[in-house]
């Protein structure tokens, strides 16, 4: 990963042990808070790509998502002491990274975004479009895009997690600090307010493009 000006590098030694792969998180975490780097190692290679294309959907910057991955990494290996092992490390380490993402947009009084295509809702990895014309996808991302911005980010940091990212209502709670009920309830409203304003937005469609000359 690259090393943010901010934030001194997470240890990601070359020689990790070939058996760790195979462990789980809880098990990875005790070696690594016994001074196994290379254990640490396994857990970022786990989850870094997800992190930062979540963190890339809120704050629409690949170098900066990377960055604030580099950070999130960083504040969960100076943390793990605190990490209860009974329960998910993933919820934990995303709920650390959203609440970056989630601070520099305020702070940069930025619209949190998401780079992202169609498929079906709740679907988990990426979405892929079903007409294989690449500009009939870019445009159609594009429309996503420009509609998801307009939901507000507490409803918008729901939809990417739990529709474009495939988490689970429990696990999108633990990552946001709400109860499950709260979330399924905010995903509904969520889900109601994209498509109103998706509906919106095709609906004024011919008659922009009718004005164009």
């Amino acid at each position: 990963m690259r090393k943010s000006s901010e934030t001194a590098a997470v240890p990601v030694p070359t020689g990790v042990d070939p058996a760790a792969p195979g462990a789980g998180d809880a098990q990875l975490v005790e070696r690594a808070r016994a001074g196994d780097d290379a254990a640490f190692a396994v857990l970022v290679a786990r989850y870094e790509r997800k992190l930062v294309r979540v963190l890339a959907r809120l704050v629409r910057d690949g170098e900066l998502a990377r960055d604030l991955a580099q950070e999130t990494f960083w504040k969960v290996y100076k943390r793990l002491d605190r990490f209860d092992t009974s329960r998910r490390f993933g919820p934990w380490l995303f709920r650390v990274g959203v609440n970056l993402g989630l601070d520099w947009l305020r702070r940069n009084d930025a619209p949190a975004a998401a780079s992202v295509s169609i498929d079906r809702p709740g679907a988990a990895g990426t979405y892929d479009l079903p007409d294989p014309d690449p500009r009939v996808r870019a445009e159609l991302a594009q429309e996503v895009q420009f509609v998801l911005e307009r939901v507000p980010v507490s409803y918008r940091t729901i939809l990417v997690l739990r529709d474009l990212e495939g988490f689970s209502s429990a696990e999108v709670a633990a990552i946001i600090g709400r109860r499950e009920a709260t979330v399924r309830w905010r995903l509904s409203k969520a889900r109601e307010q994209f498509r109103e304003l998706w509906e919106r937005r095709q609906a004024a469609a011919p008659r922009l493009e009718g004005d164009r000359p």
